[in-house]
């Protein structure tokens, strides 16, 4: 029988030492090629050997090592599969040509596999032997670094290489770069020059553009592959460091609310505000969950969604229509978005409104699958929102409160507000590492502990503004104080000023610095500019201490009070009056309080975005119900005071989207500092509120509107009706209001009976009332008539651009009396306390 045929062998590639020279083997017969090339030519085939290694030298390689090298290689155990008999006693017809070729290839040491592409030298190194490489210097690789990693350097070459070609074949063609000078390459004797294989090259990871990306010098390392962009890996050591911080922060975090738990009493009732991490259940034991079940449900959502959703079932042609339209916007949107995956140009099915800023990167117009996530969004938000809005039968406060929460719903399910949908956090989230992701949540740490373990997220950067030092700087000093307020007259800023004083009285459910934020933007520098003497009260932030101080409390100790100062101040028993929000209310009801008395000292009054009629409150109505009141109530009585943060959070949930998820995906997804604004600084300034108060104002105006009607409500023994005011009026509303409505505060038109003018500002409860005339922005729609509906009166207006206060200056002149010299503080028989802006000013609930 003839000789197995042998194992194709691998080409030779370098010994430790040169290789002997091996003289071409003799011709043989056909029968026995094949065992010659085994026998006589395996012997004189150099070994598969390392590279040299520079600094070590090592004795020449023998025949006889050769031989067992080769020998070994040619074991039965790694042949290939044998065939039958028959044809195994025949040599193949091309069996030399077969040897000839072996023997080129031994004597070229050619690779025998093609090499990987775009990494042509890994398949050459691949044919060394298993004994490690010489070292071979890398960029950026230091030997300190080298020690630091033994692991990597016992790496078998076969693994190593392996490793080395998965990375190269996902990296871009690079340009082969030059051997290193350390490593010599020897040829053997007697054949043909080979060229030289590649070293191999500092493995790189795989870059990705990031044009707009701003590193901080030496927070990451940085990869780079001669392309525009980059890609951030992690900095362990900063990685560490941050995560530490993390951990300390959530431990304070944890120990904080474990305290305020054990301080909670009995009954629970201490943790049942509805923002609370620890709402749902209080802080009571299980024994008392159910006296707390009222707690699982702050908004009394279970009643109103089951009448909803048993109305909706009941017309179920009607759901079947929105169904059948759903799914027809969505195959209009499935055509349209293949046709633009295939290169053509499609109109969207849907687009967001004018004022959606959710979708202001250009990625979600640009990206078709996000351009079709944004307009899957857009069609379920719509279809699920019109299916109830659409449902009848159900009661007007039910139907407000069903809409108004399925909003909040879908605000919060919004594609930008989740990394993995939002092109914008997963394009940072790739320039910085994760770095983003890292920092949002150290963010997100930061305001749970600012909040004492309610979520209070930072609007704006808290450490760039302080009161007194960069807003509220009118100059002024406080000349009287009592428990509720102190009075600040205002520096003057003419020569002459007008006789009557005018006295601001701002809301005391925010600071009255609204109206001083800059003195680009001041309505109290402005006035006071005007050649008034302008006195502001300014609210105290009540504590339990004050919790027995109602509504009446805050008549007698606000307005009245400061009027009896103002004259002590000035001499001057008259004033002209201005009323901003819930301080207007409270004007109202202390002029209609005054008429009753026949004490006629304001000589006019101003209502800034001012509800008397509280028929139509707009959205906050669905906080308004015997359910809620209740809770309210009862967490007031526990705490003596309403939190601040609730109040904020409750307006902030009006637009939730400015106000809410807009700063979710800036400070937790994309790790950015919030922009410095004093507008937000001041929003974020919440205030307390004494229960009776505010219990009183909730009830007797939003929830049974009695201020409009004739003595439904009593002020200090004296029953009040506003249709006896007959002070001259100025109201001013803003259109986009979300508070107090333009159309709801149109309604007192109707019911003052002295001379009203309306004015109605564009803009919305802040932006239009802060509308500086040197700022020449919005406009104002005037119409003198005063028809019995709003809708007829701004059929009549004219719109006149700019800001409505030079029109209120000239209303105000003929009440502003002559002008007389000016008055400084302390000239009067009333002392400066302290400099303006005060001291209750600068209390603040959440630092």
């Amino acid at each position: 029988m003839a000789d197995t045929p042998p194992k194709r062998t691998r080409s030779p590639r370098v010994s430790k030492t040169a290789p002997e020279t091996v003289p071409p083997a003799p011709t043989q017969p056909k029968a026995t090629a094949k065992a010659a090339v085994t026998k006589a030519a395996a012997p004189k085939t150099p070994a598969r050997t390392a590279a040299p290694k520079p600094a070590v030298a090592k004795p020449a390689v023998t025949k006889s090592a050769v031989a067992k090298t080769a020998a070994a290689k040619t074991a039965p155990a790694k042949t290939a599969p044998a065939k039958p008999a028959a044809a195994k006693t025949a040599a193949p017809p091309q069996a030399p040509a077969r040897t000839a070729a072996a023997k080129t290839k031994v004597a070229r040491a050619a690779p025998i596999a093609p090499p990987v592409p775009g990494a042509p030298h890994l398949k050459a190194h691949k044919n060394l032997t298993r004994e490690p490489l010489a070292p071979v210097p890398v960029a950026g690789v230091t030997a300190e670094k080298a020690k630091a990693a033994p692991v990597a350097a016992k790496q078998p070459a076969k693994a190593a290489a392996a490793t080395a070609a998965a990375v190269a074949a996902k990296a871009p063609r690079r340009k082969a770069a030059p051997l290193p000078p350390s490593v010599v390459m020897p040829a053997a004797a007697a054949a043909p020059e080979a060229p030289k294989p590649p070293p191999f090259p500092p493995v790189q990871a795989p870059t990705v553009e990031a044009p707009t990306a701003a590193a901080k010098p030496g927070a990451r390392d940085t990869a780079k592959d001669g392309s525009n962009g980059e890609v951030r890996l992690p900095d362990p050591v900063e990685m560490t460091l941050a995560m530490n911080r993390l951990a300390e922060q959530a431990q304070r975090l944890v120990a904080d609310f474990v305290a305020r738990q054990a301080q909670t009493p009995a009954d629970g009732t201490a943790a049942a505000d509805p923002m609370s991490i620890a709402a749902p259940f209080g802080a009571a034991p299980f024994s008392s969950l159910p006296a707390n079940l009222s707690n699982l449900d702050p908004f009394n959502l279970g009643g109103a969604f089951m009448e909803m959703t048993a109305r909706l079932m009941a017309d179920p042609n009607r759901l079947f229509e929105a169904q059948l339209g759903l799914w027809q916007d969505y195959m209009a949107l499935w055509q349209r978005t293949a046709q633009r995956l295939m290169g053509e140009e499609a109109e969207p099915v849907i687009s967001p409104a004018k004022e959606d800023k959710r979708f202001k990167d250009k990625s979600w117009e640009e990206s078709a699958v996000f351009d079709f996530i944004k307009q899957s969004y857009l069609l379920t938000a719509k279809y699920v929102q019109t299916a109830v809005r659409g449902v009848e039968g159900l009661e007007g406060k039910t139907a407000k409160k069903v809409d108004f929460f399925t909003r909040q719903f879908v605000d919060a399910l919004s594609p930008s507000n989740f990394p993995l949908t939002n092109p914008e956090v997963l394009r940072v989230t790739l320039e910085t590492g994760g770095d983003n992701l890292l920092k949002g949540l150290e963010n997100l740490l930061s305001d749970l502990e600012r909040g004492r373990g309610q979520l209070a997220i930072s609007m704006t950067d808290y450490s760039a503004f302080e009161v007194g030092r960069n807003i509220a700087v009118t100059p002024g000093k406080v000349v009287f104080q009592n428990d509720l307020m102190q009075l600040i007259q205002y520096a003057p800023l003419t020569e002459t000023v007008h006789k009557t004083p005018l006295l601001i009285i701002p809301p005391w459910i925010n600071k009255f610095y609204i109206l001083d934020l800059k003195p680009a933007n001041s309505l109290i520098r402005w006035l006071t500019e005007q050649g008034h003497t302008v006195f502001v009260i300014s609210w105290v932030n009540p504590n339990e201490k004050l919790a027995a101080k109602d509504f009446e409390d805050y008549m007698v100790e606000g307005p009245l009070a400061a009027l009896d100062a103002i004259k002590d101040a000035t001499g001057e028993e008259g004033v002209n009056a201005i009323g901003y929000c819930i301080g207007g209310t409270l004007l109202s009801g202390t002029l209609a309080y005054m008429t009753a008395k026949k004490d006629a000292r304001i000589k006019s009054a101003m209502y800034l975005v001012t509800l008397t009629d509280f028929t139509d409150v707009g959205e906050l109505s669905v906080f308004i119900d015997e359910e809620q009141l209740g809770a309210l109530e009862s967490r007031m009585k526990s705490r003596g005071y309403l939190d601040g943060q609730s109040m904020a959070t409750t307006f902030n949930m009006l637009r939730s989207n400015d106000l809410i998820w807009s700063f979710v995906v800036n400070n937790y997804l994309l790790g950015k500092d919030p922009f410095p604004f004093d507008l937000l600084y001041w929003n974020s300034d919440s205030t307390r509120m004494p229960p009776a108060m505010h219990s009183f104002y909730l009830r007797n105006m939003y929830q049974k509107n009695l201020l409009v009607r004739p003595g439904g409500i009593t002020l200090k023994g004296v029953p009040i009706d506003l249709r006896t005011i007959k002070t001259p009026t100025f109201m001013l509303s803003t259109r986009e209001d979300h508070i107090a409505p333009w159309k709801s505060t149109y309604a007192a038109t109707q019911l003052y009976g002295g001379p009203v003018k309306f004015v109605l500002a564009a803009s919305g409860h802040i932006a239009g009332v802060v509308n500086p005339p040197a700022a020449n922005k919005y406009s104002h729609f005037l119409n003198d008539a005063l028809p019995a509906t709003p809708d007829e009166w701004l059929a009549g207006t004219t719109q006149v651009p700019g800001s409505w206060w030079p029109v209120y200056a000239d209303w105000l002149a003929p009440y502003a009396g002559p002008q007389v010299p000016a008055r400084t503080p302390g000239d009067g028989k009333l002392k400066p306390i302290e400099d303006a802006p005060g001291s209750y000013v600068k209390v603040r609930v959440v630092e």
